[in-house]
């Protein structure tokens, strides 16, 4: 007999992934009858759970009055109030928001503002981007150009602006040298940002380009202290930008809205995504400095960018009532919290582990790495495809985690990543450790480990 495949193109086209026709809180259910545990929210983007009822009913509620208005005609109720809130008050200097569908199209409206900023200032060399090997801002071409992860730029290669360059990521388990204090990483990698300014010309760099808490190609992989500063330091000396993708760290995910608000710096523009809306719509955006944007206003007088979907009111609306939540319950405290329990129960489940070498992140976005040899961190042979082991084993016990591979260089290494619902319970933290240490050994038990 002749296997149907489903029309849909799943990301795996040689197979169709079991349908979810349900969601309550933490959980999610199969349509042939399994709740599953979801772990990491999707990919870092349900932070409140699923079917929570005052999202579902903000929801509801705008489409009774107004689904869709084109931007090029109208504003909307739920657009306006969200910037007030996302922005009203001016985080780091942060005034102006510009709302996308989604973490790619905020990043791209990113690297174009910057782009304009700098054309309307007088300063049209300024053409080149720095980001960091090992990196991800998004899969659209300027976004995956932007980007840093071998794997994932690869097939696309001859299609990537050059306009971008990267540099050695902050990443202290596999960068950092034997004996080599944290300050004195900093210090070189501070060193070898400045030398690409200088290979590149310093005035011909428009920003440099960062996820403080980088997600998931590397997992959850928080900077050395004081990391932040002297980039921000090294873009000022050179009148640069700096650019933050928060798209998967960010809105609360690392216990504060703002990761970059644990680093003591503020970016000039900002992209954040996922916790945003929480999954109840498709939504991104892109927050802007006062200072880039009335330039603009005051210039041209237009961002010459857009979409269709603009600053959607549904989606809009959906995102406001999750960012009320987040402060009526007091989330962010509670991520804080989950977070150490989080934290503590990983160390004590993998902290002697033989096939766990690393075990970091902040918050509710935390990740283990699986490494063949403690010792000398070498990783497992990626043929091997460790990290689908997992994922499937987890899967099979009722837990929906976020594996992947090319930790170390876009093509070796496994990594772990969890990033549960802002909503979990204690409970809830402990069952995800307990079925994530059963699948990494039932993994590595069927590849002979």
């Amino acid at each position: 007999m002749a296997i149907r495949f489903s029309r849909v193109m799943h990301r795996n086209l040689c197979e169709t992934p079991p349908k979810a026709v349900g969601g309550e809180g933490v959980w999610l259910l199969a349509e042939d009858g399994r709740k599953v545990l979801d772990a990491s929210g999707g990919a870092a983007v349900s932070c409140l759970g699923h079917q929570h009822p005052r999202v579902v009913e903000a929801v509801a509620r705008q489409a009774s009055k107004l689904a869709y208005a084109h931007t090029g005609f109208f504003s909307s109720e739920p657009a306006e109030a969200l910037a007030d809130k996302l922005v009203g008050h001016e985080p780091g200097g942060l005034a102006y928001v510009y709302f996308v569908s989604g973490g790619s199209e905020a990043i791209e409206a990113s690297i174009k503002l910057a782009r304009q900023y700098f054309v309307e200032i007088g300063q049209k060399q300024r053409r080149h981007f720095i980001a960091r090997r090992q990196s991800y801002h998004g899969n659209t071409l300027g976004a995956l150009a932007a980007g840093g992860n071998a794997w994932r730029r690869e097939p696309y290669a001859p299609l990537l602006s050059e306009a971008f360059s990267h540099v050695t990521p902050a990443f202290a388990y596999h960068e950092q040298r034997d004996g080599e204090q944290e300050a004195d990483f900093v210090t070189r990698l501070a060193a070898e940002l400045e030398a690409e300014f200088q290979r590149l010309g310093p005035d011909t760099v428009a920003a440099f380009l960062a996820e403080p808490v980088v997600g998931a190609t590397a997992g959850c992989v928080p900077p050395p202290e004081g990391y932040f500063k002297a980039i921000r330091e090294v873009c000022d000396r050179h009148g640069a930008l700096l650019i933050l993708d928060e798209v998967m760290c960010g809105m609360g995910r690392t216990g504060t809205l703002h990761a970059w608000e644990q680093e003591g710096v503020a970016p000039d523009i900002q992209a954040i995504a996922k916790g945003l809306g929480g999954g109840y719509q498709p939504i991104g955006a892109m927050l802007s400095s006062a200072r880039i944007a009335e330039t603009i206003r005051d210039g041209s007088g237009a961002f010459q960018h857009g979409h269709t979907y603009l600053a959607h009111p549904l989606a809009c609306a959906a995102a406001l009532e999750v960012q009320r939540i987040i402060d009526d319950e007091r989330l962010l405290d509670r991520v804080q919290e989950l977070g150490r329990q989080l934290e503590r129960r990983l160390v004590e489940r993998f902290g002697n582990h033989r096939h766990v070498g690393d075990i970091r992140g902040c918050g509710l976005f935390q990740a283990i790495e699986l490494v063949a040899d403690r010792g000398t961190r070498e990783p497992f042979d990626p043929t091997l495809k460790l990290h689908h082991k997992i994922k499937a084993a987890a899967f099979e016990d009722g837990l929906a985690c976020y594996p992947s591979g090319g930790t170390v260089d876009g093509r070796r290494g496994d990594h772990v990543l969890l990033a549960p619902p802002y909503i979990a319970t204690p409970g809830d933290i402990d069952m995800i450790v307990d079925r994530l240490g059963r699948a990494v050994d039932r993994a590595l038990t069927s590849i002979g480990h």
